[in-house]
């Protein structure tokens, strides 16, 4: 290997390691959304390109070889690049210059590979396409890593269809709850993010200085080919979707992938912030899987903090602006190569896609590993006490006591709420006993109506309709969740965790 180009630079040592983006900040994330993994995808573009027009008769026998020996990443000064890109507002430019040397240094055989480098190409080609290919290979680990949350909480969801909680409506007891179908919702959600990110095409881009295809055509004018088939040539050669046309300032591509890569982050937000109250030490229906060094203060040594869902929650907040920068340069696209908003989605989409493979990682060992407790799940239900169930009893009721039977149970439950809480649930049965004649409401009939297992609607069916929704993402997670009931730390108070 040669010694790699020199920059004059010290970027390297000094250069961003996610120190203040810790959802991200993984060898992994690093590896597949970093400054070498997009010079790698620039080099494996310029390189597919020249064996594109070798095997087309368009470049000299044996370029395509040099280029691809000179398309090693590890020859190239990735900090001096950076620095030398502000002479022409893009990478590309001066990896092009290095990348040329290095093919001349290379071509010992003098073949004339450097004719291969490039050719009828324009940054904007190589740098839509090697951010596509750097695009494609970040989600297809998010989709995996997304596939084993799924995975997981199908599992939560399947073991947890008679396990009692609250609804929760504007911070309120609302109604009588499953936590499988919390976990269903949940379920629905990520899978339903995961399967538009799958679904969508990652566009090669081979449109020329002014997406006219100009110098292609010159390029191809004796060969039996045409630009476009250069360019399906080159999609299928970096697995990249082929076009019907250069898309240089039509941006859909790139909103699209944002959009879908924000949904994930959306869903993974919600799934969070549900932990994140659930896993109070007042509440304690919920905890993080536990590991050595992980949620510890720096002052405060009880705590154990939340740590997996503090950091996928801080990737739901960034996530939507991010998509909106993408979306106002694509709105601001002028002419046929845009002056600043191009360049303004490159760190964009590089940022989504970093925080969103941070936080499939971060919930996928939330999903795997969150440990349940229903015993406190139904110690919360039971605080409302039998007026949880008034919407039942109103339903069951209310005809029964002809035209103003709802407006006297609505008097029962507001003469029960006067009463201090503890006295609520006697109050509640005294007064619904005394509006209604025990020959047309029995004592045992009061008591169906109050017991909230009888009140939870079609949560059962309801669960069973979104996994089977979406089969492909309600596989058997790879690692069982965790029931730890009776060793729940919170010992049935929720005084002590958090």
């Amino acid at each position: 290997m040669t010694t790699p180009q020199s920059g004059g630079s010290d970027l390297g040592q000094d250069g961003d390691v996610g120190l203040l983006s810790p959802v991200s900040a993984s060898p992994k994330v690093a590896a597949l959304t970093g400054d070498r993994a997009v010079l790698a995808a620039i080099l494996r573009v310029e390189a597919g390109w020249a064996q594109v027009l070798e095997d087309a008769s368009l470049a000299p026998a044996g370029s395509a070889a040099v280029v691809a020996d000179a398309a090693d990443v590890g020859r190239y000064d990735l900090a001096g690049i950076a620095v030398r890109a502000q002479g022409g507002a893009n990478p590309v430019i001066p990896l092009l210059a290095d990348l040329r040397d290095q093919v001349r240094s290379l071509d010992t055989a003098g073949v004339g590979a450097a004719k291969a480098v490039h050719t009828s190409l324009t940054s904007q080609d190589v740098l839509d396409s090697a951010l596509m290919l750097l695009a494609a290979g970040a989600v297809r680990e998010l989709l995996a890593e997304v596939r084993r949350a799924t995975s997981a909480l199908a599992a939560l969801v399947e073991g947890h269809q008679d396990t009692l909680c609250v609804g929760r409506s504007l911070t309120q007891h609302s109604l009588p709850f499953s936590f499988g179908l919390k976990a269903a919702q949940w379920f629905s959600g990520l899978a339903a993010a995961a399967h538009r990110l799958e679904s969508l095409e990652f566009p090669v881009q081979t449109g020329g200085a002014a997406g006219t295809m100009a110098a292609g055509t010159v390029l191809t004018a004796d060969s039996g080919l045409s630009p476009f088939d250069l360019s399906d040539r080159l999609a299928a050669r970096l697995e990249l979707a082929p076009v019907p046309a250069p898309w240089h300032t039509n941006r859909l591509a790139v909103t699209a992938l944002g959009d879908a890569l924000a949904a994930v982050t959306d869903a993974a937000g919600k799934i969070a912030a549900d932990v994140l109250f659930l896993a109070r030490p007042e509440v304690a229906e919920l905890a993080e899987p536990r590991a050595a060094g992980r949620g510890g203060s720096s002052a405060m040594p009880q705590k154990q903090n939340p740590v997996l869902s503090v950091l996928v929650r801080s990737t739901a907040l960034q996530a939507p602006a991010l998509a909106a920068q993408l979306h106002l340069a694509a709105a601001t696209f002028n002419d046929e190569r845009a002056d600043g908003a191009w360049h303004s989605e490159w760190p964009a989409l590089r940022s989504l896609l970093r925080l969103s493979l941070g936080a499939a990682g971060q919930l996928r060992e939330l999903a795997e590993g969150l440990q349940v407790f229903p015993t406190a799940m139904r110690r919360n239900l039971d605080l409302s006490g039998p007026l949880l169930l008034s919407e039942a009893v109103s339903a069951a009721v209310g005809p029964l006591l002809g035209a103003d039977g709802r407006r006297r149970l609505q008097d029962v439950v507001d003469q029960t709420l006067a009463v201090p809480a503890a006295e609520q649930p006697g109050t509640y049965r005294k007064l619904l006993r005394a509006a209604v004649p025990a020959e047309m409401l029995s004592d045992e009939r009061i008591e169906e109506l109050l017991d909230p297992a009888n009140y939870l609607g079609q949560a059962a069916e309801i669960s069973r309709r979104i996994l089977a929704a979406w089969p492909d993402f309600a596989l058997s997670p790879a690692q069982p969740t965790q029931e730890s009931e009776p060793d729940n730390p919170t010992k049935e108070n929720g005084a002590t965790r958090g």
